[in-house]
């Protein structure tokens, strides 16, 4: 993952590419694995990093999403079931099985959730992870011992997949290469361009770290960005109407006295309509999420006061140590792209992709759920066969094995002492992984700063400096990074939190 190298061979290319993506988050990104293994020619284009945006920010579950099951979207919850068995064979080095509990404190609770979990084990056929199994109380407690035990009747055991979400992102980005696309970060698309008939032919980009702009023709366009897919479109149509509704979800990251055990809490039933997970990630405890209606996308989305305050009070219901503001290590919010409809609110809306093709022939693929990113590309890629007029290919990616991490740097010494991070990590993130930014390392290369933002800040100075030696950056390059990070990590404990702390 050599971006000067991808660079020149984008540069050279003068023929029309098979397939552009804009987009490089798991959507887009999966689109460019399924088109190149199929043989397409792919190019990749993220304006920022990849995985910036919601790919970045999510529960962490691959999961069919108990919630639907409730609302009764059984073809999605099918489906997410599938790939979720489908990711756990072909990414095993990130993706993994997790022990969840649903507290009951009622007898009618136990025997509604035991018999919906039941289903949903069911609906997951020979890809299910293990058997859905009623808990007594003193074997809930067993395995939840920081539990609420007040009025606790049992629980409900289920199986559901974790991964690390951007980390499988980068992988996923290291396979589309290693399948012959070229995929590009701070690579923003400004334009689109039309022939004379007015179809889409391909993208006007500018280098975001250079400057450098290019023009390069495509025979299919895909339009994977997500939650910023409407101003794509208007590139095409400036009249175009939304195609998505915007959700904020916010997560709060504890220690990991919060939950103690491998086992995961889920609590089935809150206020927002949503489910809450209480859950083991990287040595901490991740809580979340929430369920908000916005008006607007933007870069670096932040929760609320309501939202924070929301996910403390519930989570501390079931919890006997109550966490405080005082507990977060850091907070972090993402937006979600719903395929808009006619739901009162944005947590009954459906968590299901859509594809349009404007009059351009624009392929817009948005909605879905990082779970089915790979069934999405699927879908997106053969509609793209079709409409650039291109050689029918079937799909490749049921059986394709996510490329893990290079494993060539020797592990130096931690970099801090509440993290597990070397000097090798950020080296390997500079050299193999496309890294560019400080940023890029602690928020997505690491989970630093999702991890815990005080300690990811103090890192920043000696992270910088080894991306410095290895980029031969000079030192003001090295300032600017610590400031702007600085900044950045100050959004990642609410409110200013992290200002007053310091």
């Amino acid at each position: 993952m050599n971006r000067e190298e991808i660079l020149a061979r984008v540069r050279s290319r003068t023929e029309p590419w098979d397939v552009i993506v804009i987009g490089g988050g798991a959507t887009g990104v999966g689109c460019a694995v399924d088109a190149a293994s199929r043989g397409f020619d792919v190019l990749l284009l993220e304006g920022s990093d990849f995985g910036k945006g919601t790919s970045s920010r999510s529960t962490k579950l691959v999961h069919g999403g108990v919630r639907y099951l409730a609302q009764g979207d059984l073809s999605l919850v099918r489906e997410a079931l599938k790939e979720r068995g489908l990711l756990l064979k072909n990414a095993p080095h990130v993706v993994h099985k997790t022990s969840f509990i649903v507290p009951c404190y009622g007898l009618w609770q136990k025997l509604y959730y035991g018999t919906g979990l039941k289903i949903y084990d069911l609906l997951s056929g020979k890809l299910s992870l293990g058997k859905t199994g009623i808990l007594s109380r003193d074997e809930t407690i067993e395995r939840l011992p920081n539990i609420n035990t007040t009025r606790l009747r049992g629980g409900i055991l289920y199986y559901d997949g974790q991964f690390d979400d951007t980390r499988l992102l980068i992988d996923l980005v290291k396979t589309a290469q290693n399948q012959g696309a070229a995929t590009l970060n701070y690579a923003k698309v400004t334009g689109l361009i039309k022939d004379e008939r007015g179809r889409i032919e391909g993208v006007d980009f500018k280098d975001a770290l250079t400057g450098e702009v290019y023009q390069k023709e495509a025979k299919v366009v895909i339009n994977a960005t997500g939650a910023f897919c409407d101003p794509i479109r208007r590139m095409c149509d400036a009249l175009a109407s939304e195609m998505v509704t915007l959700s904020q979800g916010v997560h709060i990251i504890l220690d990991s006295s919060f939950i103690s055990t491998e086992n995961a809490m889920m609590i089935p039933r809150t206020p927002d309509g949503r489910v809450l997970f209480v859950i083991p990630w990287h040595g901490h405890t991740l809580v979340g999420t929430t369920d908000t209606p916005i008006e607007t996308a933007g870069p670096e989305p932040e929760a609320q006061d309501t939202e924070i305050e929301f996910i403390l009070e519930t989570a501390g219901k079931y919890l006997a140590k109550k966490p405080g503001r005082a507990d977060i290590l850091s907070v972090f919010a993402g937006i979600r792209p719903l395929v808009k409809g006619n739901a009162k609110n944005t947590a009954s809306l459906s968590r299901g992709h859509t594809i349009e093709v404007d009059a351009s022939g624009l392929l817009t693929i948005t909605g879905g759920k990082w779970t089915t990113y790979r069934s999405m590309a699927e879908d997106a890629v053969n509609h793209a066969i079709k409409l650039g007029g291109l050689e029918e290919r079937p799909s490749e990616t049921e059986h394709l094995r996510i490329d893990g991490p290079e494993n060539s740097i020797p592990n130096t010494n931690k970099l801090h002492p509440d993290l597990p991070y070397t000097e090798a990590d950020i080296v390997r993130a500079v050299r193999d992984e496309m890294a560019q930014t400080v940023e890029d390392v602690l928020a997505r290369r690491t989970r630093a700063l999702f991890l815990n933002a005080r300690a990811a800040v103090e890192m920043a100075p000696e992270v910088a400096r080894i991306m410095a030696r290895e980029m031969g950056k000079p030192d003001e390059w090295t300032v600017r990074e610590v400031e702007d990070f600085e900044r950045l990590a100050a959004r990642y404990i609410g409110s200013g939190g992290f200002r007053n702390a310091r």
